[in-house]
């Protein structure tokens, strides 16, 4: 790479917190979480229910943490569970929902009411999988941030509650989905038993998420966080960065805009890129792995993802970065 500058497009969880968030963070209020509930992380807790139209919420280490504690929590061990083909409670959580959650996962090639009643639905012999539970994810990752609509989300949910189904949002980017569709987030969570929405993506916090639900779940997930060593003493530091973060929700409409710009600029240079929803890129690549290192090469951090480059914009690259990317894509590669 020489002495180029990297722009470091590999995802949004690479945002450092700024100088207003280090100093909340330095200057918040604190207690010992796990023997009085740290105030702070309180208020974030509250903020985030408040959000997403549920009754309570816990602050976890991790977005995977907080799938994880739902499952555990949804799931009787064998439990089928249904989720999206490319789910990241399938492909990127180390395999915890059947491991530790004790599932029986199961990938939906197309994410639908119809596919979601013929999977899950109907009587099956004493020794036949019992389907409990349904995943869905928003936005979609492994898609390329795509974004399940109010109308879709009500009728998966529907679709669920039909068959007897608990449904579980992994929304990591659900304010990504907010912004883009431009409605409240509990548009996007109406009817869902439990939901986990990440700080640290978009919002550039540096660590940290939030799975939330009813209070009585949220007394569950305590003891089931603490059984996976997510308790956490003084954590009002980490929550102080939430609670700016939060504040921050608008600005993701320009990782929305700069991931267009991107993508029209790939596009011009003879890429084949899919139109992004939020502030995800894909783009095919006749070699995979050559064109990552090609791009390493000239200063572009990209990653692979589904078989194709993703770069994901974020609050540490603005337009004028997408700019010199385009710009040095146009005379090196």
């Amino acid at each position: 790479m020489g002495a180029v500058t990297p722009i470091d497009l590999r995802s949004d969880t690479v945002t450092q917190p700024d100088e207003a968030m280090r100093r909340a963070m330095a200057a918040a209020e604190v207690g010992d979480d796990v023997l009085d509930h740290d105030p702070t992380m309180a208020a974030l807790e509250e903020r985030v229910a408040g959000l997403l139209g549920v009754e309570a919420a816990l602050w976890v280490p991790s977005g995977s943490m907080g799938n994880l504690i739902a499952l555990f929590l949804h799931l009787r061990r064998g439990d089928r569970f249904l989720a999206p083909l490319g789910a990241h409670v399938l492909d990127a959580e180390l395999g915890t929902a059947a491991w530790l959650a004790g599932g029986m996962p199961h990938a939906l090639p197309v994410l639908t009411p119809e596919a979601v009643i013929a999977a899950g639905g109907g009587e099956s012999p004493y020794y036949g999988l019992r389907t409990s539970l349904l995943c869905v994810e928003n936005t979609h990752n492994a898609s390329g941030g795509t974004v399940t609509s109010v109308d879709e989300h009500a009728a998966l949910v529907a679709a669920a509650r039909s068959i007897g189904l608990a449904v579980h949002l992994d929304g990591a980017r659900l304010w990504n989905a907010s912004v883009a569709l431009g409605v409240p987030l509990t548009s996007l969570t109406a009817g869902v038993d439990t939901v986990q929405v990440c700080l640290s993506k978009g919002l550039g916090a540096p660590v940290g998420s939030v799975v939330a639900g009813s209070a009585s779940f949220v007394v569950e997930a305590r003891r089931v966080r603490k059984m996976l060593g997510g308790g956490v003493r003084q954590g009002g530091v980490l929550a102080a960065a939430g609670l700016v973060a939060l504040d921050r929700i608008d600005r993701l409409a320009a990782d929305h805009s700069n991931a267009n710009g991107l993508a029209s600029g790939l596009r011009a240079l003879g890429w084949e890129v899919d139109e992004p929803s939020t502030n995800i890129v894909l783009a095919s690549a006749p070699d995979l792995e050559k064109t990552l290192l090609s791009l390493r090469d000239v200063g572009v951090l990209a990653s692979p993802m589904s078989g194709k480059v993703r770069f994901v914009t974020h609050g540490d690259v603005d337009s004028s970065d997408v700019a010199e990317v385009l710009r040095r894509l146009r005379e090196d590669i």
